[in-house]
């Protein structure tokens, strides 16, 4: 078997340890070429190709953890709520000529809140988790690409997903073909990860699917995670249709989403950063006059 690490320079090796904060012991991401992280590339890579999803549970440390929960508490005092609106699956507007049963058509509550990249503090966990050379690294050997990026976008990449009680993020894609996120705080009630693995294909969209799905006709292929604090996730969020499901409690449910993408200067679509950051940037208006789509899904 082929070492699915690339090798990295001497240099980078103060870039390569979070035996402070990560469990070493059982994600050893400071030994790439050791037998665990084969294993775990592995399992990674098989599970995301047959489910879509993988979850590294109790990445952090205990003390770590416990830092990570009150750094959340203190980000979640910064948190963009957008004014409470509907959206549907693909962040676009209603289009009367469709039929009423069609998903472009089926409009949801979207309530959740973000914490925003230049909001949060470089010696913050999730920054230094997200910038590690160690994680880019092992997220490239699980996505079978040589290399990853951090996002260009000043916004998104790294962010915080804020959900009080109430709060839900409903179905949607990612713009991105793959993330990874890991729970900071579990709510008291609700706030279950659904989603449906590759339900839409680069090759088509699947709307008499999606609609079932989206107008609550059909869970047969819907799956539940309830995630834990500490865990991480690998999530194909590009075809898998996904959602939070509504909280409930006066614990809110705070989550860390690691964005990389596998090309550099990558940025958020500037409608959709608008509707979840409420702000754009003259980088995202040079940005989406600038785009080019990798594929023909209309989000």
């Amino acid at each position: 078997m082929t070492t699915p690490f690339p090798k990295i320079a001497l240099a980078d090796a103060e870039c390569m340890d979070l035996s402070d904060i990560v469990d070493t012991e059982r994600y050893p991401l400071q030994a790439p070429d050791s037998q665990r992280m084969q294993e775990l590339v592995e399992m990674c890579r098989s599970q995301l190709a047959a489910e879509g999803s993988y979850v590294l549970p109790g990445f952090l440390r205990p003390d770590a953890m416990q830092r990570v929960t009150e750094e959340g508490r203190v980000l979640a005092q910064k948190t963009f709520f957008s004014p409470r609106q509907q959206t549907n699956a693909y962040f676009t507007n209603d289009d009367p000529s469709l039929p009423p049963t069609d998903p472009r058509r089926v409009f949801m509550d979207r309530t959740s809140g973000f914490v925003t990249r230049d909001m949060i503090p470089a010696d913050f966990i999730i920054h230094r988790i997200y910038v590690a050379k160690a994680m880019k690294l092992f997220v490239a050997a699980c996505l079978q690409q040589e290399r990853v990026w951090e996002y260009a976008d000043p916004y998104a990449g790294l962010v915080q997903n804020v959900l009080p009680d109430g709060t839900q993020q409903p179905w949607h894609y990612d713009t991105n073909e793959f993330i990874v996120s890991m729970m900071t705080q579990k709510s008291e009630e609700g706030g279950d990860f659904e989603y449906c693995p590759n339900i839409r294909s680069p090759e088509g969209e699947n709307y008499p699917g999606v609609g079932k799905v989206v107008r609550g006709e059909d869970r047969s292929v819907v799956k539940v995670l309830t995630l834990r604090p500490g865990d991480v996730q690998f999530f194909k969020g590009r075809f898998s249709l996904h959602r939070v499901t509504p909280v409930k409690g006066a614990i809110q449910r705070h989550t860390a989403i690691f964005a990389y993408s596998q090309k550099p200067n990558v940025m958020g679509r500037l409608e959709r950063t608008r509707q979840l950051y409420g702000r754009v940037s003259e980088a995202h208006l040079i940005a989406e006059s600038q785009l080019v789509r990798n594929d023909s899904l209309i989000d």
